[in-house]
């Protein structure tokens, strides 16, 4: 997909990631909505009556109201009041810790470059960049001419930001010709993007709007029309239409849509930017059609008809396919095709126990493998002739994230690259396809400074009990003591991998004398293909399994001692905090959960919310099937708390979050609340103008970061004012 699309202004397809407020200036406005008296108890929530029925099994819900039925829009007077009382009984309980939330603050502010920019990179006659002002919250993109000339601003998002609690830049293209660029935006965390069209050459924005769309924007037809999704009432993509400048966005016509409800639908350009490829599929199953861009409403070419389990991604070169997939080989081979039989599939690089194929991009002299070996991420440089000879290249340590960057033209003769480590900053690099050169471009700069001899990364492995050996990578400073405070911290779900990459405000717990630790558990695809299915389904308690047995392991490897074990997660990994403080409550110190997905059962059971029909692949369908249904119970987080004591417990929710409804969060404290024994900090704050990521804004996101480190230095006795 060449389009120019900037990495960081791609829509994420899972945010797993910890959310990372505001300036001094503006924090007032951005915390969480409380009442004017500070309390001096936590909030109890009511218990109403309610029950359900499923396989002639009888559960009882007494917090389901906490779900306003009105929902996406929250406006229950009751349900509002109690989650602002949550927030009031958080902010009552960190007031004091304010001082310290603002030392940390400062602390990781100072570690990043307030007037910062990205490398430059070509696309067509154009080179193409964004930057950071000085005490800016969001990014403005720029754009000068390779002939020579001045950079011209293309978007401000500080200016569209501008009156809003929230904002989001989702998709960004720039016409093939130069001249249009195409946007959307959310200012309000729900995920709804609104796409405009701006006209480069005269400064224009165009009348048009494309409301509630969740996609890319891709240029067609001599740049004369968008190519877009529309998302509709349950937040699924399963459409592709076409926007032609200057016409009424009634008048969009569409070209493709999906009937299955648990598929999605995206599309983007092949790599000479020929064909509009159309992919739709779930979480297991795909299936993909191509239809040229210069004609999208002509015939298409379905590839090959979907099979249950068979997943497949298309590229075209030269009129050839090529395709990655997983027909006969857990970890993908590739394969090509002509277009005229698009469905017989000549392998070109078989699938291997050992590699694991994770994409492919293709330029016009040569094309790029990326995949992963014993755990470690590959680039491979290959040729048409003789595809089977990799040219990898190589990277200076032992445990690393590399990968392709932005890349945007077909004829590369110079690739972008990303790399960084546990303690090597973020790193741009080109590398010289002829020579074989790697040039240092630019590396992330810490302005309060950072010495990377002072710390040190290993990759050690833990037993599970189940006899399989979990990686995990740990950092930590070289002085650091043994059996000091760990941080752990994972994912698990998706088949997404959690890289030991770099982090600025990870410093502030390493710098105190944690050891910070990724443990890479089953469920996420860090050892391949199989160590992902290891973790979904009916396997899905290997996920919790490996996570507490990993925090078990770093105590006997003399890395940490018990109780000074803390742990966070979000989303999904959300969940797994759920999980294991169940399951060994009196392993951690301190758990922050980030808009947790923790009413697993009921949220799978609710054919009617946005996520669920196309998550039953992942953790199956407790409607249909009995097995499953009981499988998730006896797992799920909120269904499993019981009285007994628990950890000290951050919770963090979003009011418009589509992903994790914020009632999943709100219901799960308001239980432990009820039935734990303990008297252990349990707080709840939900962004009430935000949604599954945080608060929007790097200042704001890293302030609650710092409200995270806070609390968790707080319950472990070591904030500085003890």
């Amino acid at each position: 997909m060449k389009t120019w699309k900037p990495a960081a202004a791609a829509l994420a397809a899972c945010l797993a990631a910890m959310p990372v407020a505001a300036q001094a200036a503006n924090q007032d406005k951005d915390k969480p909505q409380v009442n004017s008296e500070v309390p001096t108890s936590p909030p109890v929530a009511e218990k109403r009556e309610h029950s359900y029925t499923h396989h002639g099994i009888t559960l009882s819900d007494p917090y389901h109201w906490l779900r306003d039925p009105s929902y996406p829009t929250v406006d229950d007077e009751g349900i509002l009041d109690y989650v602002k009382a949550e927030n009031a009984w958080f902010e009552a309980r960190m007031a004091p810790n304010k001082q310290l939330t603002e030392e940390l603050f400062q602390e990781m502010k100072a570690r990043i470059k307030e007037d910062d920019s990205t490398v430059p990179q070509k696309d067509g006659d154009w080179l193409y960049w964004s930057e950071f002002e000085e005490g800016a919250q969001y990014r403005k993109w720029y754009r000068r001419p390779v002939a020579g000339g001045d950079a011209v601003l293309m978007l401000d998002e500080n200016a569209l930001a501008d009156g809003h609690e929230y904002f989001r830049l989702g998709a960004l293209s720039v016409s093939r010709n130069g001249r249009f660029m195409a946007y959307s935006t959310d200012t309000n965390g729900s995920e709804r993007f609104t796409a405009r069209i701006k006209d480069l050459e005269t400064g224009e924005l165009l009348g048009d709007e494309i409301p509630e769309t969740l996609s890319g924007l891709t240029w067609l037809t001599g740049d004369t029309m968008i190519a877009y999704g529309k998302v509709d009432d349950q937040w699924r993509v399963n459409n592709v239409r076409l926007h032609k400048i200057g016409t009424p966005v009634s008048e969009d016509v569409e070209i493709f849509r999906e009937d299955d409800v648990t598929f999605r639908v995206g599309s983007g350009l092949s790599a000479q930017e020929d064909w509009l490829v159309i992919s739709t599929g779930d979480n297991e199953t795909s299936e993909v059609r191509l239809v040229r861009a210069d004609d999208p409403t002509g015939e298409q070419i379905l590839v090959k008809p979907r099979r249950k389990g068979v997943e497949y991604s298309v590229d075209v070169r030269d009129g050839e396919l090529f395709v990655w997939t997983n027909d006969d080989h857990v970890n993908f081979r590739l394969a090509k095709a002509s277009l005229a039989s698009p469905g017989e599939w000549e392998t070109v690089i078989a699938g291997s126990d050992e590699f694991y194929l994770t994409g492919f991009d293709l330029f016009k002299d040569f094309f790029v493998t990326e995949g992963r070996l014993d755990g470690l991420d590959q680039i491979q440089l290959r040729s048409y002739d003789a595809p089977m000879e990799a040219r990898p290249i190589a990277f200076p340590e032992a445990s690393y994230d590399a990968g392709l960057d932005n890349n945007p033209e077909y004829d590369m003769q110079k690739l972008r690259l990303g790399y960084e480590s546990m303690v090597t900053p973020d790193s741009v690099y080109d590398y010289d396809v002829r020579t074989g050169a790697l040039e240092l471009l630019k590396q992330q700069e810490i302005p309060s400074g950072y010495d990377a001899t002072l710390y040190t990364t290993e990759r050690t492995t833990i037993t599970a009990r189940d006899g399989t050996q979990v990686p995990v990578s740990v950092l930590m400073r070289k002085d650091r003591k043994p059996g000091g405070p760990l941080h752990l911290y994972a994912y698990g779900s998706y088949g997404y991998a959690v890289p030991p990459g770099f982090s600025t405000t990870r410093l502030s717990l390493v710098d105190r004398g944690f050891a910070y630790a990724i443990a890479h558990i089953r469920g996420g695809d860090d050892l391949g293909r199989r160590w992902y299915l290891q973790g979904k389904a009916f396997e899905r308690r290997n996920t919790f399994n490996d996570f507490v047995d990993a925090a078990k392991g770093l105590i006997d490897q003399g890395y940490t001692a018990k109780g000074k074990v803390t742990a966070s997660g979000g989303s999904a990994g959300g969940e797994l905090m759920g999980a294991v403080i169940n399951q060994a409550p009196e392993l951690w110190g301190a758990i922050v959960a980030h808009v947790p997905f923790v009413d697993v059962l009921n949220t799978m059971l609710d054919e009617s919310l946005p996520l669920t029909p196309g998550e039953w692949q992942e953790w199956g369908n407790p409607i249909t099937d009995k097995e499953a249904f009981g499988y998730i119970l006896s797992y799920s987080p909120y269904d499993q708390v019981v009285p007994k004591a628990y950890p000290p417990l951050l919770v963090t929710a979003g009011l418009n979050d589509p992903r994790v409804t914020y009632w999943e969060p709100a219901k799960w404290v308001a239980k432990l609340r009820d039935v734990k024994t303990d008297d252990n900090e349990l707080l709840l704050k939900t962004n009430m103008g935000a949604g599954h990521g945080g608060k929007s804004g790097r200042w704001n996101s890293v302030y609650e970061v710092a409200e995270e480190v806070a609390f968790i230095l707080w319950q472990m006795g070591l904030t500085e004012e003890e």
